[in-house]
């Protein structure tokens, strides 16, 4: 049981950092949208990564298939263009990675 709560607290953890870099580089980036976006995109990322994962096993092909689903979300959720949604993509998992370094968060994509 102390394992599940402790899986739980670093998944919400997880969660809040990653939806802080997705809202500090959208907004870098000229969005306007609030942090409840920012959430959004940050679990459908870890969702979308999770089912990617689940069905086809960890790997490039997985990634790359996760990477452009989250590109289509982030396009839907954040109303913008093909280019710069792969430019914010990019800045948030090179911050996440960065950040990783630092704090205790769960491993695997955002």
């Amino acid at each position: 049981m102390a394992e599940l709560i402790t899986t739980v607290i670093m998944f919400i953890i997880a969660l809040v950092i990653s939806a802080v870099i997705i809202y500090v580089v959208t907004r870098v980036m000229g969005e306007t949208e609030d942090i409840k976006t920012a959430l959004i995109a940050a679990l459908a990322g870890t969702i979308i990564y999770a089912v990617v994962y689940f069905l086809i096993g960890q790997g490039l092909i997985a990634a790359i298939i996760g990477g452009i689903v989250w590109l289509i979300a982030l396009r839907y959720l954040y109303k913008i263009g093909w280019i710069k949604s792969l430019i914010i993509a990019i800045i948030i998992w090179i911050l996440s990675a960065i950040v990783g370094w630092f704090l205790p968060t769960l491993m695997g994509p955002v």
